[in-house]
């Protein structure tokens, strides 16, 4: 066999196993069993004013972010992309995203970059235009081949606002295929928010970023991060389950940051956007994101099930969540964004 022959057979069968790999990904998001059964937003409370002094209908949830006005501060965040099943996911949630003016984010195109066939599967660009849209790269791809120029490639793909390099390093542990070289990563990620025309946002999958890590990636030039933190979708039991291995999956499913606490560990960073995002599933969710710290509020796993069904289920997602968090407001006191989080939320049983 000549070795031509080789090559491409074997990048058939890479494109073959990533196909595999993405499909796997999201019937296994889609399982309840994946979603870690604790919501650590329950810890906290927003405190509640008797008298709130204004008026409900004044209440504005409306705020600018990555150059463009929201709604509301919630993002759909990066998910999926390359398969046939998230083609209509990804058009779903972004026809979802520009009706109820959220922003939105699509799940890694490294598959796009490597198999140009499938970058369809991610262009939701026309279907949302107005909104802000984020292009995902996975940060380690920086240490097996990719550089500015690749990251670049990502972003016009989609004619994004921003690029996601998502950092995964216990579901790259665990994952059967993982890449598990993550040396020097942060400057080099500092390498490619230097070298872009648009903001790079640091992002978890689900273990979140801590101030530490979160302080380096500023000091990079990186100014926008996405706690992603412990509380909602577990990538432990997903890897786990296609390794089968669901004894691992259940020894670190519980591993990480939860969410509340890396909002307020990263909170006062100089400089840095915060999106809180891992294990918020409604608007009184959002709103204690808010009042702890994040300037925007991530969510996924509801936005994917309601996607999985239609537009319409994306849309009614995002005006319930809305809904729910301007009663939070309102119940607070906080006309505007900016006020809801100078709110009072303290630990579950303290005063």
């Amino acid at each position: 066999m000549s070795s031509p022959l080789r090559r491409a057979e074997s990048a058939l069968e890479s494109r073959r196993v990533e196909r595999d790999r993405k499909a796997e990904h999201i019937r296994l998001a889609l399982e309840p069993r994946m979603q870690l059964e604790r919501n650590y937003f329950e810890d906290w409370r927003l405190e509640h004013v008797a008298l709130p002094e204004i008026d409900y209908d004044e209440i504005d949830t409306s705020v600018t972010f990555l150059g463009r006005r929201l709604e509301a501060p919630l993002l759909i965040s990066c998910m999926t992309g390359g398969t046939d099943d998230a083609t209509r996911i990804n058009r779903n949630l972004a026809r979802g995203a520009e009706e109820t003016r959220v922003a939105v984010g699509v799940g890694s195109q490294r598959k796009a970059l490597e198999d140009p066939s499938t970058a369809e599967s991610f262009r939701i660009r026309p279907l949302a235009p107005s909104v802000p849209l984020l292009a995902n790269l996975g940060a380690v791809q920086l240490n097996y081949g990719y550089a500015v120029a690749q990251c670049r490639d990502a972003v016009r793909m989609i004619d994004a606002d921003a690029l996601v390099l998502h950092v995964n390093a216990l579901q790259e542990a665990l994952q059967p295929e993982g890449q598990r070289n993550f040396r020097r990563l942060i400057p080099r990620m500092g390498e490619v928010a230097r070298g872009l025309d648009v903001p790079v946002v640091a992002k978890e999958v689900g273990c979140g970023i801590s101030r530490d890590v979160g302080r380096a990636l500023v000091d990079q030039g990186i100014h926008a991060v996405d706690t992603a933190g412990l509380g909602g979708t577990s990538w432990a039991r997903i890897e786990a389950a296609r390794a089968d291995d669901a004894d691992l999956g259940e020894l670190f499913a519980d591993w990480g940051i939860p969410t509340p606490l890396a909002i307020r560990r990263l909170r006062d960073l100089p400089g840095l956007t915060l999106i809180g995002s891992g294990g918020v599933r409604n608007g009184l969710d959002v709103a204690k994101a808010l009042a702890l710290g994040a300037d925007v509020v991530g969510m996924a796993y509801p936005f994917l099930v309601a996607a999985d069904e239609s537009e319409e289920r994306v849309v009614e997602k995002v005006r319930r969540t809305v809904e729910e968090l301007k009663i939070c407001m309102f119940c607070v006191g906080a006309r505007t964004i900016p006020e809801l989080r100078r709110a009072r939320v303290v630990r579950a049983g303290r005063a």
